[in-house]
């Protein structure tokens, strides 16, 4: 699974490289349904290893670091010049940071949140707004500050100290709540309307969302 993962975000490159960037975005997107299948299947057949945990952080490292990355330069931040190239490396370098801190803290930080925008999430954010507006009919040159936004934010929020709920805490082998298998059925429907508006949409939200934590925690404090 982890190599599938690899796989998928050298696709992604590659395909970047060819111009075919719909594709590269769904390669990405693929990418992180590997990535949050392979430590499961691990864990379900006690194959866990050192090696894997290395060689995951690897994989995402250029599914999620640099395949994201080379696709939002060649798509719309190669007519910025020298900013287009210094915004996707601030991608980039935040995305190895990020994966370099979740290592070295995996003991020691509530596991409820992660410290940082996670790195799939980032790379959702930026391959995400791609995919959207390839379906929209809207070219990467038109939307450039856009998409150097976004970059910059996916890759400053990435090192931060912003918290973002991990979900590691929802256990499925239990029983839940109606509302969240309601919620997971018009998951599921939205996504079958319109996989690309809803999984950028639910990105864009979740992106945020750690911002509003820290907002409300800061007004609470001060309260």
């Amino acid at each position: 699974f982890t190599t599938a993962a690899l796989f998928a975000g050298f696709f992604a490159s590659v395909q970047a490289m060819q111009g075919d960037f719909e594709r590269a975005a769904i390669a990405i997107f693929i990418a992180m349904v590997l990535d949050g299948l392979d430590g499961r299947v691990a864990r379900l057949t006690h194959t866990q290893s050192a090696f894997g945990a290395e060689y995951d952080s690897l994989s995402d490292m250029v599914s999620f670091g640099a395949a994201p990355a080379l696709v939002m330069y060649e798509w719309a931040l190669r007519d910025l010049g020298r900013l287009g190239w210094i915004a996707a490396f601030v991608y980039c370098a935040g995305a190895a940071m990020r994966l370099a801190r979740f290592n070295t803290t995996l003991e020691v930080v509530d596991k409820r949140y992660f410290q940082g925008l996670p790195s799939p999430a980032a790379a959702a954010l930026v391959a995400g707004l791609v995919w959207v507006m390839i379906v929209s009919g809207v070219s990467g040159p038109d939307v450039n500050w856009l998409a150097c936004g976004l970059t910059i934010f996916a890759g400053v929020t990435m090192v931060s100290n912003i918290r973002y709920y991990s979900f590691k805490d929802v256990n499925l082998r239990k029983s839940v709540p109606f509302f969240v298998v309601a919620a997971i059925a018009l998951g599921f429907a939205l996504v079958s309307i319109s996989p690309e508006m809803t999984l950028f949409g639910f990105f864009v939200l979740y992106g945020l969302s750690g911002y509003v934590l820290a907002a409300v925690g800061l007004f609470r404090r001060k309260a």
